[in-house]
């Protein structure tokens, strides 16, 4: 790891729960307005909405649009998919904003701030500026800078944001490391020459998951939690 300067994190699944957040989130908010709302289910299906949504920006089949306005297409698609009736616009606009109010795991801000040390650590997200900025405050997340996906106009896997980040960091990119819980990220990553550290998060997606449940290569680092990241890089 000598000439190590930065570390870029993927942040949903990585360093914040977002299953388990909005879970707990729209769960109390259908409560108390006595919605009868299978809502692991309706969480479940807007993750699934997520790859597909951002895949028409990246094809061109509609203009560049940033993530929270995708949410909150495939949240009005998926309202009406469940049958929820008497949102208002005011309660739509809250739901979609859920996805600032993430929770970090339990290892994240602790191993980030260890790793803050020593490092320049930064997300590195297809979530807009706007959504990364507040779920930090939200979090408690201590990053060193912000990289939204608005920054490149691109969403990952797009070399044009990993290559942006180091670009503007003033590194080459073999003194970035991009850390994930996704394989994928990771070889999109390497390919243009950055580090690689996998950080494990088998509960991502519940009880049903069935990818990213451990490193699928010789990854620079291999790591449990962000805390053994830390660990592993003398931090």
């Amino acid at each position: 790891m000598q000439g190590l300067k930065a570390i870029l994190f993927d942040t949903f699944g990585t360093v914040v729960d977002w299953r388990g957040s909005l879970i707990a989130e729209l769960g109390a908010f259908g409560a108390a307005r006595g919605l009868d709302v299978d809502w692991t289910s309706f969480v479940d299906a807007w993750r699934d909405a997520y790859k597909p949504s951002m895949d028409r920006v990246r094809k061109g089949e509609v203009p560049w649009t940033i993530l929270d306005t995708l949410h909150r297409e495939s949240l009005e698609m998926l309202v009406a998919q469940f049958g929820i009736k008497g949102l208002s616009d005011d309660d739509l606009a809250h739901l979609t904003k859920g996805w600032h109010r993430l929770h970090g795991w339990p290892d994240s801000v602790a191993g980030l701030t260890r790793l803050k040390r020593k490092f320049i650590i930064a997300p590195l997200s297809n979530g807009n500026v706007a959504l990364l900025v507040n779920m930090a405050k939200f979090a408690g997340i201590p990053w060193d800078m912000v990289f939204g996906s608005e920054i490149p106009r691109a969403y990952k896997p797009d070399p044009q944001v990993y290559l942006g980040a180091c670009s503007m960091l003033g590194c080459k990119p073999g003194e970035v490391m991009m850390a994930a819980a996704h394989n994928y990220d990771l070889s999109a990553a390497r390919a243009l020459g950055m580090r690689t550290g996998f950080i494990a998060r088998p509960t991502e997606y519940g009880p049903k998951q069935s990818k990213d449940l451990r490193a699928e290569s010789d990854w620079d680092v291999i790591a449990t939690s962000i805390e053994d990241m830390a660990d592993q890089l003398g931090c």
